[in-house]
């Protein structure tokens, strides 16, 4: 399995990626699994399988670290798959869906793992909850966020909305503000992230000022992501 992360000058980013890779090793013992990364962090996905296809492998499985299928998913990750193949014909490669909504639906490990991360910042209650997210221009990735983010309030049984770090509107500490001048007193913020950094620092910090009692942590190496990495990959079809 090779790990396709985004990439990120906070080395924070990296380790995280490097964690989830352990966590899915040891969830199945006997694979392999390799992190890479599109940009800031060596080495890349192309680099990575043409090792692997030198090293006499004859399969490997591309696992985009994506949240939302943009850009990334729809041009980068099957570039870098296309740049290896020129080079390593032999190596038969699948790509698995990214871990947000696939087709439509919501995974309920994702869910899982979103509530857990919740649960370590605030055990207590809430009664109104931000989703937020990375951004995206992309109006159908947002769609996907959105989803996620009806999901998310039908598991707390409280209205959740979504904010962005970036690219879209609105920001985390609008969202926060306006949930609690609608009345909600105890307003939690989900961090929608698979990894620290900047956007997730920014989050912690507006949201904070706003008036939320409790920012989640990034998923990173949440038992429930590697459980989910592994049902994408066991649900990968060749490319």
């Amino acid at each position: 399995m090779v790990l396709v992360a985004h990439g990120s000058r906070d080395p924070r980013a990296a380790a995280a990626t490097r964690a989830l890779a352990r966590a899915v090793e040891a969830a199945r013992p006997g694979s392999r699994v390799l992190p890479s990364w599109l940009d800031h962090t060596d080495p890349g996905p192309t680099e990575v399988l043409r090792a692997l296809a030198a090293d006499g492998h004859a399969e490997a499985v591309v696992v985009p670290l994506l949240l939302t299928a943009a850009y990334h998913r729809r041009v980068d990750v099957p570039a870098a798959v296309a740049a290896a193949r020129e080079t390593a014909p032999e190596l038969a490669v699948r790509v698995t869906d990214v871990l947000g909504p696939a087709d439509g639906t919501v995974d309920a490990g994702l869910l899982a793992g979103l509530r857990r991360r919740l649960a370590e910042a605030e055990p207590g209650g809430v009664d109104a909850l931000v989703l937020a997210a990375a951004g995206t221009r992309d109006a159908r990735a947002r769609g996907s966020v959105g989803r996620v983010a009806v999901a998310l309030a039908a598991e707390f049984g409280v209205s959740c909305t979504v904010s962005y770090a970036s690219a879209a509107p609105p920001a985390a500490d609008v969202a926060v503000a306006r949930l609690r001048a609608s009345g909600a007193r105890r307003v939690a913020v989900a961090a929608y992230f698979l990894a620290p950094g900047f956007f997730h620092d920014g989050v912690v910090a507006a949201a904070r000022a706003a008036g939320a009692v409790a920012v989640s942590g990034p998923l990173t190496d949440a038992p429930e992501l590697a459980d989910l990495v592994l049902r994408r990959v066991d649900a990968a079809t060749p490319v």
